[in-house]
Formats: C-alpha cells, sequence, structure tokens
C-alpha cells in the first residue's frame, strides 16, 4: 500500500499488533512466512520475527491481518488486534 494510504490509516485507526501464540514459538516458521510475504532478507526476517515474537510489531490491520492469516495457514497461531 502506498506509505501516505499507510500512514492515514494509522492516523485514523491506531497501529495494530500482530501476536503469536503456538508455543513453542517456531521462529524458523515464523522467518520463512515473513521472508515470503515481505521480501525479506534472512537478517531482516530475524529481526523482525524477534519483534513478532515479542509482541512489539505494529502496522495497519489489513497489513497484520494478512500476514496473520499466512502464519496461520503455516500451522503459527496468530492475531492482528488494535491496541
Amino acid at each position: 500500500m502506498p506509505a501516505e494510504r499507510r500512514d492515514q490509516m494509522l492516523a485514523e485507526h491506531g497501529p495494530a499488533r500482530l501476536h503469536v501464540s503456538s508455543l513453542p514459538v517456531n521462529g524458523v516458521a515464523i522467518m520463512r512466512v515473513l521472508r515470503a510475504e515481505l521480501d525479506l532478507d534472512l537478517a531482516s526476517a530475524k529481526a523482525l520475527a524477534r519483534r513478532v515474537v515479542s509482541g512489539v510489531y505494529a502496522g495497519t490491520l489489513p497489513e497484520l491481518e494478512h500476514v496473520a492469516r499466512k502464519l496461520r495457514k503455516a500451522g503459527i497461531t496468530a492475531a492482528a488486534t488494535r491496541e
């Protein structure tokens, strides 16, 4: 989504957070999904996976719901929620 529209959505609706609750958390599976969906290199996917697992990864609700769906398809319990 264009940055201007993303910023507008965040300003109007606030950020959402991505939460994972599959224990034990499978970091490799999370990184695999993040790399595929967000076109990240390995180092970036690893850093982002840490943010996801710790519950600090935020964005627009549609962005995070898309990633959460992909994580669920990979067998990881995930949900995007508004703060």
